[in-house]
């Protein structure tokens, strides 16, 4: 077990991202899995995040007439690519993947439930207008060093990440590099370099789980 201030945060780890309902398929999504779960048995504070859109979220291309999917355009005031619909409220695409062991989590916050500002962090909207109370979970818990996996690298995993930074100056924030993946490698390449530079680390499971787990 890692040391009693560390923490697992899961990013949205979704069916509409890793499953049959492909809404948002992230290349090899499903791959992060068992990695997560081989970490979550590691962790004393393990919270997970998710996607939880009402069926009119403005990040959604389907509610831009002439607009297709990764088009680009602009919510609430800010850049923004156009989504294909995913991750809707009380669909099975919003669940979490049956194949995350969510009894090992013990709390779960949702995000981008707004309709008018997308939400990559698990920390707040893109915006900063809607907190989800993230930051103020990890303080209680007397959390130091954070470990960041789930969907995807190149968005969700990627503001978390600078956004722990930034709310959570005293912790050291990781993400995991082998629990993750990004929708796009380009993108993802891109949020490694940014990442870097806001001094996250950039590790592999076996940092935490030793070379022969």
């Amino acid at each position: 077990m890692t040391a009693r201030d560390a923490a697992l945060l899961v990013v949205d780890v979704q069916n509409g991202f890793i499953s049959e309902e492909r809404e948002l398929p992230v290349p090899g999504g499903a791959d992060v899995l068992p990695v997560i779960n081989a970490l979550l048995k590691r962790f004393p504070v393990r919270i997970a995040t998710q996607d939880w859109h009402p069926r009119n979220h403005g990040s959604f291309a389907s509610r831009h007439p002439g607009k297709k999917p990764f088009d680009l355009g602009t919510l609430g005031g800010l850049p923004q690519t156009l989504w294909p619909d995913h991750c809707v409220q009380g669909t099975r695409g919003a669940e979490l993947h049956p194949g995350l062991d969510q009894t090992l989590l013990q709390a779960v916050f949702r995000k981008g439930y707004d309709p008018e500002v997308d939400s990559y962090s698990g920390f707040s909207d893109n915006a900063g207008r809607n907190p989800t109370g993230l930051d103020g979970a990890l303080r209680s818990r007397g959390v130091k060093r954070l470990y960041v996996a789930g969907l995807a690298l190149d968005y969700c995993v990627r503001w978390s990440a600078l956004d722990a930074r930034r709310l959570l100056p005293d912790v050291e924030v990781f993400v995991v590099l082998d629990a993750t993946r990004p929708v796009d490698p380009r993108t993802g390449a891109e949020a490694k370099r940014e990442l870097e530079r806001a001094h996250v680390r950039l590790i592999q499971s076996r940092d935490v789980l030793g070379s022969g787990t």
